[in-house]
C-alpha cells in the first residue's frame, strides 16, 4: 500500500526543523534543489492502492540510498546515522526531529528489489539534471566524454578448490539433514581437519601433501552428491541447485570456462585487468562514462560475461546518452577499445592512436581521457563499488548505478558547500590579516571624507 501522511498531535508542541538548522548547509540547499515529486511519479505505480501495510515514504527510501553510496555506508549506519543526524533527517523530507528508527535496515533490501536495477536509474538520472539545473554541469559539456571499464569485486573470499568442496559438501550435508536424509557419512570432522591441512602444507611449499588432502576433500564431495541421489529420487528445487553446483564443481578443470568461485555467488566471474598488484579480481565488469569537462558520471552499467572493452562501447554509449538526454559527440577511450564494433554518430578517440600531425586541441582533449581514472576510483573507495555487496546479477547492476549516484550527489554537496568553505577562509583572512599602513595623504583624505 502506498505511503499515508499521518501526522502525530504531539508535533504540534516540537520545533520545525527548517527553524533549528543552519539553512545555508550543503545538505539543506541540496534537498531542495532535487525534484522529489519525480520519484513519486516514478515509483508510486509499483504499490498497491489499498492492500497490504502503509510503505515508508518513497522519499525517505531514495534519500537514504543516496546518502548511503555518497558516505560510503551499509544499510545498518546509514539507517543509525540517520537518527543522529538532523541534516539527514530533513534531507530524506522530514519536518520535525525523529526520535526513533524510521525503518528496519531490511526494508532498504525490499525497496530494492521492488524497484530493480532499472528503477534506480532515475536516481541517476536526476543527479545529472539537478547539476544541470544549478548550471554546474552544461549539455555541452555531456557531448565529449571519457569511457572505461573497471572491474566491481563481489564480497566473496578469494576462491580456492579446497575450501570450495568444503563448503559446497557442508552445505549438502546440512540440506540432508533438513530432509531428513541419513547420509552414510558426512565427513564434518574429517573434513574440516583436511582442509588445515592442505592451508599448513601449502604455506610449508609441500605441494604434494597438500595436493593429496586436495583430492581427499574432492572425493568426499562426490560421495556425498551420490549419497543424496541414491536416497533423494525426488528432489526439490533447492537441493536440485545445490547438487547441480556440486556437479559443477566437481567437473571443473583448472583451464575450464565459466567455472564457479562463489556457491552463494555464481554469478561471480574471474576479471583479468593486467594490474601489477592484484592480477585477478572476482566480480564483474562494469563501464564508466565521464564528462571530459568536470568529471560526472553520465553513464555506468554492469556487463555481465566478461566481454572484451571495445565490445561494450556501444552499450556504454547508449546508456550514457539516455541518462544525460544529450547526444554524444566525441568518446574518449584508452587502446583496450581498439578494434570496437561501436558503429554510432559519436566520434571515437583512441589514446597513442590517429594521425601523427594533431591539433593543439585535439592532443588536450586526448590528454584529458586519463582523467576517467581518477573518478574510478573515487567511486570504488568512496561510493561503495569496490566490494559489492548486494545479491545476484541484479544487485551487480544496482551497486554500479548507485556508485555513481552517490559520486555525483558527493559532487554536488561540494558545489554547495563551497560558498561556506570561501566564507569561512574570508574570515580567517580578516582575523590574521596583518594591519594595512596608510601614508600621511590617504590618512588625510579618510579622514576628511568620514568628516563630510
Amino acid at each position: 500500500m502506498r505511503h499515508k501522511n499521518e501526522k502525530s498531535p504531539l508535533q504540534l508542541f516540537q520545533s520545525r526543523l527548517e527553524q533549528i538548522l543552519n539553512r545555508d548547509h550543503a545538505l539543506v540547499k541540496l534537498s531542495k534543489a532535487i525534484d522529489w515529486p519525480v520519484f513519486d511519479a516514478g515509483f508510486g505505480p509499483l504499490y498497491s492502492e489499498d492492500l497490504g501495510r502503509p510503505a515508508k515514504p518513497i522519499r525517505l527510501m531514495v534519500g537514504l540510498h543516496y546518502l548511503k553510496h555518497a558516505f560510503d555506508e551499509s544499510d545498518e549506519s546509514v539507517v543509525e546515522r540517520f537518527l543522529e543526524n538532523p541534516y539527514w533527517q530533513y534531507f530524506c523530507g522530514f519536518e520535525y526531529f525523529q526520535h526513533d528508527l524510521p525503518l528496519d535496515p531490511t526494508s532498504l533490501v525490499r525497496f530494492r528489489q521492488r524497484v530493480g536495477a532499472e528503477g534506480f536509474e532515475l536516481l541517476l538520472k536526476e543527479t545529472l539534471e539537478t547539476a544541470q539545473r544549478g548550471k554546474l554541469l552544461g549539455r555541452s559539456d555531456c557531448k565529449r566524454v571519457n569511457v572505461d571499464t573497471t572491474a566491481q569485486e563481489k564480497a566473496i573470499a578469494y576462491p580456492t578448490d579446497p575450501a570450495l568442496y568444503q563448503k559446497m559438501r557442508v552445505k549438502l550435508a546440512a540440506a540432508a539433514r533438513t530432509r531428513g536424509i541419513k547420509l552414510r557419512q558426512s565427513y564434518v570432522r574429517k573434513g574440516k581437519e583436511a582442509l588445515i591441512k592442505h592451508n599448513r602444507y601449502r604455506a610449508a611449499r609441500q605441494h604434494r601433501r597438500a595436493n593429496r588432502m586436495k583430492k581427499q576433500l574432492k572425493t568426499w564431495l562426490g560421495r556425498v552428491v551420490r549419497d543424496i541421489n541414491r536416497q533423494a529420487p525426488g528432489i526439490d528445487a533447492e537441493l536440485g541447485d545445490l547438487l547441480g553446483k556440486a556437479g559443477r564443481l566437481l567437473a571443473q578443470q583448472r583451464d575450464s570456462k565459466n567455472k564457479l568461485y562463489a556457491i552463494h555467488a555464481p554469478e561471480v566471474e574471474c576479471i583479468s585487468k593486467g594490474k601489477a598488484h592484484k592480477k585477478y579480481e572476482f566480480g564483474v565488469k562494469v563501464g564508466i562514462v565521464s564528462t571530459s569537462r568536470g568529471n560526472w558520471i553520465i553513464g555506468s552499467r554492469a556487463l555481465p560475461g566478461n566481454p572484451y572493452d571495445g565490445h561494450t562501447l556501444a552499450e556504454s554509449v547508449d546508456h550514457a546518452q539516455a541518462m544525460s538526454g544529450v547526444e554524444i559527440k566525441h568518446v574518449h577511450v584508452d587502446k583496450g577499445y581498439r578494434k570496437h564494433d561501436y558503429e554510432g554518430a559519436a566520434q571515437v578517440h583512441i589514446s597513442g592512436g590517429g594521425p601523427r600531425k594533431k591539433s593543439r586541441w585535439d592532443r588536450f582533449w586526448r590528454r584529458r581521457r586519463s582523467a576517467v581514472e581518477p573518478v574510478i576510483g573515487h567511486a570504488k573507495h568512496d561510493n561503495r563499488m569496490e566490494r559489492n555487496y548486494l545479491k545476484g546479477g541484479e544487485g551487480d547492476k544496482m551497486n554500479a548505478v548507485l556508485a555513481a549516484c552517490g559520486y555525483n550527489l558527493r559532487k554536488l554537496y561540494k558545489a554547495f558547500l563551497w560558498p561556506e568553505i570561501l566564507a569561512a577562509l574570508r574570515g580567517l583572512y580578516q582575523l590574521f590579516a596583518p594591519p594595512v599602513r596608510l601614508g600621511r595623504q590617504n590618512a588625510q583624505m579618510i579622514a576628511v571624507s568620514a568628516e563630510r
